[in-house]
């Protein structure tokens, strides 16, 4: 599995972003997907997963902020952020898992990893 992330830019604090991720292959459907991100000088930290059956879980920093959606017949997940604070600055990766219709997500399941894209919020 191939992952491509794309949508990333500057906006100012209090606008929203939709980012997206395609991946490659015919199994997409099975895949719990997920997005992370990573500020400058910070680890890598979860941010939100949806499973193949379409349930979804957030940080609780972007809790009631950002939705994470999937477009199987495209291939893609979406994160949609809304209220983008400067905290939120980061490179956003999307990651698969397996593809083994996982009931479970944890971070050590997410296997396949996009490049990355850079959101960078001003204040």
């Amino acid at each position: 599995v191939q992952l491509q992330a794309s949508g990333g830019g500057l906006v100012q604090a209090g606008t929203s972003l939709r980012i997206s991720c395609t991946a490659s292959g015919r199994t997409f459907s099975r895949h719990n997907m997920g997005w992370f991100r990573q500020a400058p000088g910070k680890e890598r930290e979860f941010v939100a997963a949806i499973t193949w059956s379409s349930s979804t879980v957030y940080a609780d920093s972007v809790k009631g902020r950002f939705t994470i959606s999937r477009d199987n017949a495209k291939n893609t997940v979406y994160l949609e952020m809304n209220s983008l604070k400067p905290e939120d600055t980061a490179v956003y990766y999307c990651a698969a898992d397996q593809g083994h219709y996982d009931s479970a997500v944890a971070e050590r399941r997410f296997v396949y990893w996009g490049q990355g894209t850079l959101v960078t919020v001003s204040s």
